[in-house]
Parts: C-alpha cells; sequence; structure tokens
C-alpha cells in the first residue's frame, strides 16, 4: 500500500468535512475548499480522521491514492493555518509598491512599471520594500501566483538582478577576465 495514502489525516478543532458523491468539501477558521474524488478512491470519515481507501492495487489506484490523500491533506492545512510563499527583487533602482492587499506596481528595469492584480483567493503582503508575499489557503494558486511573478522578470545570472524565491540559491556566474 501507499505510504502516503494509508496516512490517516487528523481534523483540527473548527474544521469541518464533507463528502457529497465524491466532492469533498472542508471548511475551516480561513475558508472553505472543494476538491473532487475519482470514483476508484473512497474518502471516509473515521474516529475524527480521514481515510483514504482505493478499490484495487492497479498501477493507477495506487497513483491516485496517494495524489488525493496529498491534495485532502493540504486543503486541511490551508483552511487553518493557510500557505504563503516569499519572493525577492533584487536590482538596482527596483522598486515594488503595494496598493491595498491586491495590487503590485513594480519598477523593475523595464520602460513602463508592470502591475499585477491579485485573483480571488490570494493576498500580497510587504514586508520589506524588495519582499513580495503571496498568501492564501489554496497551495495549488499560492505557488502557481508566485511562479507567475518570478516569471515576470527572471534572475540574470552575472549580476543576479530579478525575482527570486526566497529561500531560493541563486548562483552568480562569473563574467569575462582580461588576459595577459
Amino acid at each position: 500500500m501507499s505510504r502516503i495514502g494509508r496516512a490517516p489525516i487528523a481534523i483540527p478543532a473548527g474544521v469541518t468535512f464533507e463528502n457529497n458523491d465524491n466532492l469533498i468539501t472542508i471548511a475551516g477558521p480561513l475558508g472553505k475548499l472543494t476538491q473532487k474524488v475519482d470514483k476508484s478512491i473512497d474518502v471516509v470519515l473515521e474516529d475524527g480522521h480521514i481515510v483514504c481507501k482505493r478499490h484495487s492495487d492497479d498501477k493507477n489506484h495506487r497513483a491516485l491514492h496517494g495524489l488525493y490523500r496529498a491534495l485532502i491533506h493540504n486543503m486541511v492545512v490551508g483552511v487553518t493555518k493557510g500557505f504563503e510563499k516569499s519572493l525577492i527583487v533584487a536590482g538596482v533602482g527596483y522598486k515594488v509598491t503595494l496598493t491595498g492587499n491586491n495590487k503590485l506596481t513594480m519598477n523593475i528595469g523595464f520602460s513602463h512599471p508592470v502591475d499585477v492584480v491579485a485573483p480571488e483567493g490570494i493576498t500580497f503582503a510587504q514586508p520589506a520594500p524588495l519582499e513580495i508575499v503571496v498568501k492564501g489557503i489554496d497551495r495549488q494558486l499560492v505557488g502557481q501566483e508566485a511562479a507567475t511573478i518570478k516569471a515576470i522578470k527572471p534572475v540574470e545570472p552575472y549580476h543576479n538582478y530579478g525575482i527570486h524565491y526566497k529561500d531560493e540559491v541563486v548562483v552568480k556566474k562569473v563574467g569575462k577576465r582580461a588576459t595577459k
């Protein structure tokens, strides 16, 4: 059996679980998330834990078993704690301005400012002048929005100008050298 798929998911206080014809709904203090589950996986509530069970040992069923367990676990974590990704904007003269909780205006070396509007379910924060934090309850949506912002100005390898994740290791290349 899948080691990930067979692990039960504990339900914290304040979180509700609902299964309507393989449409899983999890609601908590931060919001509500839904996920459609394949018919080959049964999701049940046992002793205050969510358990995923597969119908057979078919290769596809084994893959889906671990996948849906991980997705449901991320939903539980999202509605209780939430997810966030931090981005660093590095460059001479670069500037980031946050308007409200949903609009970023970035001056990052282009001839025009770049505006990024947060989709529904995502908020931005700016703890430092050149740091952007993307927050939300849906892990996939947070990761996608952070990747979209990062793709606006990829890191240039010789000066390390651009946008990168806070925990990402950026390696600086050595430039040309004069020879004798």
